[in-house]
């Protein structure tokens, strides 16, 4: 699946058509991981690609483990960073239940 996050308002969103979706912000720790998994993205707060999973993929780099749900949402942890994150009730426009572990990978846009 893939999604293109911007930021917008000093947070991460994005817009979905597909699933009804208009600048569906990434909120409760997850900017923070969006921020470190696009740190070499020249630009990527005017847009990138993310490219995610519930199964691994070549040249994933980001694993995040379910860890509780909570408020509708689930709470996800990135170990190798330390990080946990809150995927609001929008997580299910993509899955029917939340996975067990999401892979990612952040591309930049083709110019």
């Amino acid at each position: 699946m893939v999604i293109f996050p911007y930021r917008y308002e000093n947070t991460w969103v994005f817009d979905d058509d597909r699933v009804g979706l208009v600048k569906e912000p990434f909120v409760c720790g997850i900017p923070e991981m969006l921020d470190l998994l696009v740190q070499t993205i020249p630009n990527a707060e005017c847009g990138f690609k993310l490219l995610f999973s519930q199964q691994p993929f070549p040249g994933y780099q980001i694993e995040l483990t379910w860890q509780r749900q909570e408020f509708e949402g689930n709470w996800y942890r990135w170990q190798d960073c330390h990080l946990e994150g809150w995927l609001c009730p929008a997580l299910f426009r993509y899955f029917d239940r939340a996975p067990g572990k999401i892979y990612a990978k952040a591309e930049p846009l083709l110019k």
